[in-house]
């Protein structure tokens, strides 16, 4: 059999030499993919766990709450949810975490700065609707939150995020009160956020119209408190001068 030309020699050994490259190309790559795929199972279990527990704490509250009533709602083993969570706190804790960075986000937007000349009733019902909106999405935070007997680690970034709201809060409210004393803002923040949590509670507790008849009383009572001191920080020399009947409150 005559021997093959040279150029084909090299090309015949390329190709073999090539081979085994591609094969542990390919093996890495399943490799990699492997733990991917588990990883990606594994994110959805949790995220099937925590909507299930999100399910449970609304509906028992926390402290009556189990993990076998978890599982049960999830559709899975208890031994299945203890590959993730230990007990029931972990699971409420990871649960928390992921709600209050979601808050964060919301009370970002909903309590900026606004523009001085915003009418008030505006900047109020810009900033009820943004967090009513949260809360209704996600009711489990409410339960979490203002549980008796939540974990301590809950318990202690609620205090901070209290504390951030309330900091929020007052540079809203700087925005439309400029003059007010600082100790004053801080005061009617604190005001504010006490209204808005009892009222989301008689909100969160109604659904349909009752639901919007309550959302539009917090609205009024949030109005109602602030239309007085925003308006006596944008009164003119002339508007506290004037006699009865000359000065007419800004239409906020």
């Amino acid at each position: 059999m005559p021997d093959k030309p040279e150029t084909q020699r090299t090309a015949d050994a390329q190709t073999v030499d090539r081979h085994p490259v591609d094969a542990q190309t390919a093996d890495a790559q399943t490799a990699d993919e492997r733990p991917r795929r588990r990883q990606a199972r594994g994110e959805r279990r949790i995220a099937q766990l925590l909507e299930a527990a999100a399910s449970v704490f609304c509906t028992t509250g926390y402290t009556a709450a189990s993990t076998n009533a978890i599982a049960r709602e999830a559709g899975v083993s208890p031994g299945t949810l203890y590959q993730f969570f230990p007990n029931k706190e972990a699971i409420a804790i990871e649960l928390g975490d992921r709600l209050m960075h979601e808050m964060r986000d919301t009370y970002g937007e909903a309590l900026a700065p606004v523009d001085p000349t915003t009418p008030l009733e505006e900047a109020v019902s810009a900033a009820v609707d943004r967090f009513i909106a949260f809360n209704c999405d996600h009711p489990v935070f409410f339960a979490l939150m203002h549980g008796p007997d939540i974990p301590g680690r809950i318990a202690e970034e609620h205090d901070a995020l209290h504390a951030t709201l309330i900091s929020r809060i007052e540079g809203l409210l700087s925005s439309l009160m400029s003059d007010a004393p600082a100790t004053e803002v801080t005061r009617v923040a604190h005001v504010c956020l006490g209204i808005y949590k009892a009222g989301l509670e008689l909100v969160l507790s109604n659904q349909g119209a009752e639901r919007e008849a309550y959302i539009r009383e917090l609205k009024d009572v949030l109005l109602r408190y602030l239309e007085p001191l925003v308006r006596d920080r944008t009164l003119t020399p002339a508007d506290l001068t004037a006699g009865p009947g000359e000065f007419t409150a800004p239409t906020s």
